[in-house]
C-alpha cells in the first residue's frame, strides 16, 4: 500500500511552561563504592499566575528532570497578584533553612530584580514588577522553598478585610 498517507498526531500545546533551576550529582556509597545519581529541581508556570515546582531524582538526568516536572506539575498553585497582575501584594519575607528571600512590590516598569531562582519562579509566576533579595544562604533549592513561602503568605487587601471584618477602605 505505497499510497497511503501517514497521519500524525497533533500534539496539544502545553499548559506549562518548565525551566531547570538546578541538577544535583549526589552519590550514596555502598558496599562496591559509590552509586552516582542526579537529583533535579524544576519550576513550571503559566505566566499567568500560577507556579509550582518538583524535585526528581533517578540515575540518569532526563529521568530526573521528568520525574522533577511530573512532581511540580502536580503541585501547582495560584500566586496573589495585584495592579492587574504585575506585582506581588506586599513586602514578605520568605524563609526556609539558612535560606530567606524578600519580596516587595515594584512601580510599574521596574521589571523583575532578582537573581537566580527567585527570577525564574517569579517570570514563570506572572510577575513583571518586583525587587527581591536573598538573604543567608543561596543553595537553590533552599532559596526555591522561601520563594514559594513567600508567595503563598501574600494576602490581598481583599483577604485581609475579610478575615478582620471589616471594609477594605477601613484596612487600607
Amino acid at each position: 500500500m505505497p499510497n497511503e498517507r501517514k497521519t500524525f498526531r497533533r500534539r496539544e500545546p502545553k499548559e506549562f511552561e518548565d525551566v531547570v533551576v538546578s541538577i544535583n550529582r549526589v552519590s550514596k556509597t555502598v558496599k562496591g563504592g559509590r552509586r552516582m545519581r542526579f537529583a533535579a529541581l524544576v519550576v513550571v508556570g503559566d505566566r499567568k499566575g500560577r507556579v509550582g515546582f518538583g524535585l526528581g531524582k533517578a540515575a540518569e538526568v532526563p529521568d530526573a528532570i521528568k520525574k522533577a516536572t511530573d512532581a511540580a506539575n502536580k503541585a501547582v498553585f495560584r500566586v496573589k497578584l495585584v495592579d492587574d497582575n504585575r506585582t506581588v501584594p506586599h513586602a514578605y519575607t520568605g524563609k526556609h533553612g539558612a535560606s530567606s528571600v524578600y519580596l516587595s512590590p515594584a512601580a510599574p516598569g521596574t521589571g523583575v530584580i532578582a537573581g537566580g531562582a527567585v527570577r525564574s519562579i517569579l517570570e514563570l509566576a506572572g510577575v513583571s514588577d518586583v525587587f527581591s533579595k536573598i538573604i543567608g544562604s543561596r543553595t537553590p533549592v533552599n532559596v526555591v522553598y522561601a520563594t514559594i513561602d513567600a508567595l503563598r503568605n501574600m494576602r490581598t487587601v481583599e483577604e485581609v478585610a475579610k478575615i478582620r471584618e471589616k471594609k477594605v477602605a477601613e484596612v487600607r
